[in-house]
């Protein structure tokens, strides 16, 4: 199943911020989750709305996101 069926974009929702479809647990959560070195069981002890599958969407949302945007130089 791709990404697009389980991320969401709803103004109505979180105000518009991407979240996992049906629920208002949104992709910087599920991120900041991970990077904050929980891991994938963790996660969905924690929040048992989601499935692995919801995780890993998320994980590719934000590569898809990553790879539309336009590099540029970074100032130092």
């Amino acid at each position: 199943m791709a990404w697009e069926d389980r991320i969401d974009r709803n103004p109505e929702v979180l105000v518009g911020k991407p979240v996992v479809t049906g629920t208002r647990i949104s992709v910087e959560l599920v991120l900041e989750l991970l990077a904050d070195g929980w891991d994938e069981g963790e996660v969905l002890e924690g929040y048992p709305s989601l499935s692995r599958d919801d995780i890993r969407a998320c994980l590719h949302y934000a590569a898809a996101a990553l790879r539309a945007e336009r590099a540029r130089p970074i100032s130092v």
